[in-house]
């Protein structure tokens, strides 16, 4: 058990795990980030390019793109520090939780502006 590393709340717990499945969490939470990154880029787009719709209806899922690209990367780094913590405690990895709010949200913006794009056409 290492105190030494940061962040110590994470990795002053339990008993260092197989290193493989640190690097899966690793890359989950990378993974993550690119989710981060897409949905700023999104909520740019939405707003800069013409939908044919109403400026309110687009900035309004402009905001909601970028605002849920603002809520990935603190929970990427939440569930980061959540399954590491349990792999090294030996208990069950915790389930989606909170981050299954942002897959809600980008699927009902994806619905949205796919309805107004169809109705735009």
């Amino acid at each position: 058990m290492s105190t030494e590393r940061w962040p110590a709340q994470v990795y002053g717990e339990g008993e260092e795990p197989d290193y493989r499945f640190s690097l899966a969490n690793e890359r989950t939470y990378l993974a993550w980030l690119r989710t981060t990154l897409a949905l700023l880029a999104a909520g740019v787009a939405v707003d800069v390019l013409d939908l044919g719709v109403p400026d309110t209806l687009t900035r309004a899922l402009a905001a909601m793109l970028l605002v849920l690209g603002a809520l990935c990367p603190l929970l990427a780094c939440l569930r980061w520090a959540m399954a590491e913590r349990a792999m090294r405690r030996g208990e069950p990895l915790p389930s989606l939780g909170v981050a299954a709010a942002v897959v809600t949200g980008v699927v009902l913006v994806a619905a949205a502006v796919l309805a107004v794009v169809v109705a735009g056409s």
